[in-house]
């Protein structure tokens, strides 16, 4: 790292307001070239929005830009990406039917004449230097998620960035393109250029940092070497202890409840994305749907719920045929859903916490008397979730666009929770939600599990399977790649991930080594033992 301390890219008390929510708080931030600097803290930190600020996106209402000490004012991305600053985004900024020559040359056009040969070589010659490789003439939709991922990459290298932002890029990946990601930034950085790497997995930040800043509610809360432990990192973002492991324990053996048979569900297209599907979930156990966002989990979900009518194949809940069964139906038949989007699907944002509590039930006795709702009621039901479910309102009565991401998440597994379930589906539940809250909601889909209740869970975060599940089901366009044991090593899953099956998983991942995220995660864990068996030598 250089002594000048004006040299590399500085933030300096940069503010950013949305009306009267304060995004970033005077936020100080320097990033030196040579350096993987690891941005960390929950959902909604205010880690994207810095960045943003820094891309052009958006313009700060306090605060300065540096390079090499000069001043610096971009009113969009292009006057950005002029300074060398790059970003990866979490959400590709790609054109789907364009091919990656020609998305490369977006934000390029210098006339009405565009070079579409100078563009396939420029792929070609980034693929080779950095090597990462692309087919220039290749239709980006037509691309899996991990080599979309490296077209945003070589995009950002086309303009020769040195700054570049990786805005949780791991979000879509499987462990293994996780770990060819990290090989890249790596090279980057040895090449001498300055990565931020936005993220909330601890793992990942362990791995890789050079430097770690961790922010919360707007501000930086703290700086860490790499070598802090998961559990300081976690309590840095939160500002008390968590327990990252859930303590469960095994199933008790009960009687089959959801049984799913050669299930096949079309898109609105009328293409294939769940297809021909089967499995059981037994009462008393947690079955997790793992796999990257995009292979048919979330049509599995909503197709059991029966918001989507399916093909073909079979569904039944205790017995009774819901093949085609609306929602309201599937309801009443005892399943409860936690829906993947909460915003759009789990709640009415102009109605109180308390008339959400009883959304699904508020038509029935002691809520209703006849036509007529009984608000003493509702309000009193929802005075005794608030407290079960440690729901951060003021009130009952506010509405629940005042309620941050993990409160409005409790108050959907608060509804629920709260009736006799046979099934719960639940997708994607502690997406976006902060590392306490995520502590709070395991431990009741957990006691749900002990209940007897049959939970399926569909989860893209691999930390949330291994300690949720007591089988997990991985599924890959659309297909059944394999059901295996929570304790699965993660490389051997990320290939079923990919396709493959459990048998090729297990002997490709004999031949490869060991991901660098697990490299750190097992060192952790065998610590304290290695020392103790040293110091016993």
């Amino acid at each position: 790292m250089t002594n000048d301390d004006t040299a590399g890219l500085r933030l300096r008390g940069i503010t950013k307001r949305f009306g009267t929510f304060t995004a970033n708080d005077g936020v100080d931030l320097d990033v030196v070239p040579g350096e993987i600097h690891c941005l960390l803290g929950e959902n909604g930190a205010g880690k994207s929005t810095l960045m943003n600020v820094l891309y052009g996106l958006y313009q700060p209402d306090g605060g300065e830009i540096l390079i090499d000490g000069r001043p610096q004012h971009f009113t969009n991305p292009k006057q950005a990406m002029a300074a060398r600053i790059g970003m990866v985004h979490q959400h590709f900024m790609l054109v789907e039917v364009f091919t990656v020559a020609e998305n490369m040359m977006l934000g390029r056009e210098g006339g009405f004449v565009l070079d579409k040969g100078a563009a396939r070589q420029k792929v070609r010659d980034l693929s080779a230097r950095y090597r990462m490789p692309v087919d220039p003439d290749a239709v980006v939709e037509e691309l899996p998620v991990g080599v979309q991922q490296r077209v945003e990459i070589l995009k950002a290298l086309a303009y020769d960035a040195k700054y570049l932002i990786f805005d949780e890029p791991t979000a879509v990946l499987t462990p293994q393109e996780i770990d060819e990601l990290m090989g890249v930034m790596q090279a980057l950085r040895d090449e001498g250029k300055a990565i931020v790497f936005i993220t909330h997995k601890l793992r990942e930040v362990r791995a890789i940092a050079d430097r770690i800043t961790v922010m919360r509610r707007g501000k930086i809360v703290g700086h860490a070497e790499p070598g802090t432990s998961e559990a300081d990192l976690a309590e840095m973002m939160v500002g008390r202890a968590v327990d990252l492991r859930i303590e469960k324990d095994a199933p008790t053996e009960r009687d089959v409840r959801l049984q799913v048979r050669d299930l096949k569900v079309a898109n609105a297209a009328g293409g294939i994305v769940v297809d021909g599907v089967t499995f059981d979930v037994r009462g008393g156990e947690v079955l997790c749907v793992a796999g990257v966002q995009g292979n048919g989990q979330s049509e599995l979900a909503e197709t059991l719920l029966g918001n989507v009518p399916p093909l073909s194949g079979t569904i039944t809940l205790d017995g009774a045929d819901i093949t085609r069964a609306k929602p309201a139906a599937t309801i009443a038949a005892g399943m409860g859903f936690v829906p993947e989007d909460r915003e759009d699907d789990g709640f009415v944002s102009t109605f109180s916490v308390a008339e959400n509590l009883v959304l699904n039930r508020f038509h029935q006795e002691p809520f209703s008397k006849g036509v007529a709702l009984d608000l003493g009621a509702i309000t009193s039901n929802a005075e005794g979730l608030k407290d079960e479910f440690d729901i951060r309102a003021q009130s009952v009565s506010d509405p629940m666009s005042a309620l941050s991401g993990g409160n409005k998440q409790k108050v959907i597994l608060a509804r629920e929770l709260s009736r006799d379930l046979s099934l719960l589906v639940a997708s994607q539940p502690t997406r976006g939600v902060d590392v306490g809250a995520i502590e709070f909601l395991h431990r009741r889909i957990v006691a749900e599990r002990d209940k007897g209740t049959a939970v399926l869970l569909v989860s893209t975060e691999l930390d949330e399977v291994e300690a949720l599940a007591d089988r997990v089901l991985v599924m890959y366009r659309g297909k059944v790649v394999g059901i295996v044991g929570p304790d699965t090593p993660r490389d051997v899953m990320g290939l079923m991930m990919a396709g493959a099956s459990h048998e090729e998983a297990l002997r490709s991942a004999a031949e490869q080594p060991t991901p660098m995220v697990e490299q750190v995660h097992e060192a952790d864990e065998a610590g304290p033992r290695g020392a103790a068996q040293e110091g016993d030598r």
